[in-house]
C-alpha cells in the first residue's frame, strides 16, 4: 500500500449539499459505515425546498409537478395525509422528517460554504482532496478528504440570456429565481419569457394581479394534466415501460384528446414526439389563454425603451419582464477540468463518474420525466457501493472504473430528446434506472 493510499483510508469523504440529493448520499454512506463530513450553506436540510434558505429559488405557490407516489424515496413514502402534489412546505417537512428518521444531520456542518476543492496531486486519479470552507462568521479552514461528492443541486444558478437593447428598457427585468409572491405583478403589464413549468406556474399566478400577461415563446411544449381519470397522471402506467414508438403514439393521442391543440391558442407546435421535450405539467395556462387572460407572443428580437420588439415585427409595452429561462449548472468551488467539463455540462459516465478522478462524483446532475428522488437515491447507492468496494471488494471497484473510461451506455431508450443543448444531462428514466441497477450488479458478482 502506498503512503497516499494509506493516508486516504483514514480520511472522511466530503459531501457538498444537504438537499434531497445530498440526503440520499448521506443515507447511503451512513448505512455502509463510510465516514464523511457534509457541508451545507443553509442552517438545515432541505435545499431549495426550504424557502427560507438564501439559496432557495422556491416561490409561495410552488408544488411538485410529479405526484408524491412517483417522487418519494422508496424506503420513505410520504404520509397519507400529504396531498398528491405537495406544496414546497410539505416537501420541506418531508426532507426534515427523512433526516430525523435516519439521523442524517449528525455528519453535517451547517451554515458552511465550500469555496474550493482541489486534489493534492492532480496527476493521481485517487489523490487526497483539499476542501476549503467558509463559516457564517467568515472564517476559512482547509481539510483533507478521501474524495469529494458534489450534491449541491442544479436549480440554484439562473440562466440569464442577454438581449439587444435590454439596457434601454425602463421597466424591471427579473428572473424566476427571485420570484416569491404574485403581488409583485399588481397593476403591471407583464411579459414572461419562457414556458417551462415555473414559467407557466408564475403566469397562472400573475393573471390574478397583473393588468396584462403575455408570454414570449421560441418553441413549443406538450402540456400534461396532473390528473387523468381522477388519478395523478404520472401513476397510470408506472412500472410498465413501453417501447418509445408505442408509448409516444398512445400517450400522444391521449394528451391531444384531453388538452386539444395548444396551437389554436397561439402556442408554438412542439418539435418531435411527446416526451422528447420536457413536458409542462400545467393545463391551467391553456385555460387562461382560452379565456383571454394571457396571450402568446413570438420570440424576442430586441428590447426597446418601453418594451419589446418580437421576431415577427410586432411590439409590446411592458412594466416588467420575467425571465423563466431556467438554470445552469454551478459548481464554482471546483475547477471544471476536474469534472471533465465539455460544452454546457460535465461529461460524466452515468452523469455521475468523471474519468479523470476515481474519487470525485456528481450526484443529482440528471433530469428525466418521472425519475423522482429515488432516482437520485439510486445514484448515491451506486457511488456508495463503489467507495465501499474500493476497500472491501477491489475487483468490483476496478471493473466499475474500467467501465467509467467508456464507452457510455444508452440512456435514451429510443427517444430523440430535443433540449440536449440546454439540458445535456437529460435521460430516459427507465433506461437510466436499468443502467444503474445493471452497474450495481457488478458489486454483487465480484464481492468477496
Amino acid at each position: 500500500m502506498t503512503p497516499e493510499e494509506d493516508s486516504r483510508k483514514t480520511l472522511p469523504w466530503a459531501l457538498i449539499g444537504a438537499g434531497p440529493t445530498g440526503l440520499s448520499a448521506a443515507r447511503n454512506l451512513s448505512r455502509r459505515g463510510i465516514s464523511f463530513v457534509g457541508f451545507e450553506i443553509h442552517s438545515d436540510v432541505g435545499g431549495l425546498w426550504d424557502i427560507d434558505s438564501r439559496k432557495s429559488t422556491m416561490y409561495e405557490s410552488a408544488h411538485l409537478i410529479s405526484s408524491k407516489t412517483t417522487t418519494a424515496y422508496d424506503e420513505f413514502p410520504m404520509r397519507d395525509e400529504v396531498a398528491d402534489f405537495p406544496s414546497h412546505r410539505e416537501m420541506n417537512t418531508y426532507f426534515k422528517d427523512y433526516a430525523d428518521t435516519f439521523d442524517l444531520r449528525r455528519n453535517y456542518r451547517f451554515g458552511t460554504e465550500v469555496i474550493a476543492a482541489e486534489p493534492e496531486n492532480p496527476d493521481v486519479v485517487d489523490s487526497v482532496w483539499k476542501v476549503t470552507i467558509r463559516t457564517e462568521e467568515g472564517e476559512e479552514e482547509t481539510g483533507r478528504y478521501a474524495g469529494v461528492i458534489v450534491a449541491n443541486g442544479i436549480l440554484s444558478e439562473p440562466s440569464i440570456p442577454e438581449f439587444e437593447g435590454q439596457d434601454e428598457f425602463e421597466g424591471e427585468i427579473l428572473h424566476t429565481a427571485s420570484y416569491k409572491k404574485a403581488d409583485i405583478f399588481r397593476g403591471k403589464r407583464v411579459l414572461i419569457v419562457g414556458c417551462g413549468n415555473s414559467g407557466c406556474d408564475i403566469a397562472v399566478d400573475a393573471v390574478h394581479f397583473a393588468e396584462s400577461i403575455e408570454m414570449s415563446l421560441r418553441s413549443g411544449y406538450w402540456f400534461f394534466p396532473k390528473y387523468i381519470f381522477g388519478r395523478p397522471s404520472d401513476t397510470l402506467n408506472e412500472g410498465r415501460a413501453l417501447p418509445a414508438y408505442l408509448k409516444t403514439r398512445i400517450d400522444g393521442k391521449v394528451i391531444k384528446f384531453l388538452t386539444g391543440d395548444p396551437a389554436r391558442l397561439g402556442f408554438p407546435v412542439p418539435e418531435g414526439r411527446i416526451y422528447e421535450t420536457h413536458p409542462v405539467m400545467n393545463t391551467q395556462v391553456l385555460y387562461h389563454a382560452g379565456h383571454g387572460d394571457l396571450h402568446v407572443r413570438k420570440n424576442i428580437r430586441r428590447f426597446t425603451k418601453a418594451g419589446v420588439e418580437f421576431v415577427d415585427g410586432s411590439t409590446g409595452d411592458y412594466d416588467m419582464v420575467m425571465l423563466a429561462t431556467g438554470y445552469k449548472l454551478h459548481y464554482p468551488f471546483i475547477d471544471p477540468q476536474h469534472l471533465n467539463w465539455k460544452g454546457n455540462s460535465p461529461d460524466l459516465y452515468l452523469n455521475i463518474f468523471t474519468p479523470k478522478h476515481r474519487n470525485v462524483f456528481v450526484l443529482g446532475m440528471v433530469e428525466a420525466t418521472g425519475l423522482g428522488w429515488q432516482g437520485r437515491y439510486n445514484q448515491a447507492d451506486l457511488v456508495a457501493e463503489f467507495i465501499d468496494a474500493g476497500e472491501h471488494a477491489p475487483a468490483g471497484a476496478d471493473e466499475m472504473w474500467r467501465r467509467v473510461q467508456g464507452p457510455k451506455p444508452d440512456l435514451f431508450a429510443g427517444y430523440n430528446y430535443r433540449q440536449l443543448d440546454r439540458l445535456p444531462f437529460y435521460v430516459n428514466k427507465d433506461a437510466y434506472r436499468a443502467q444503474i441497477h445493471e452497474h450495481l450488479k457488478i458489486f454483487e458478482s465480484t464481492g468477496d
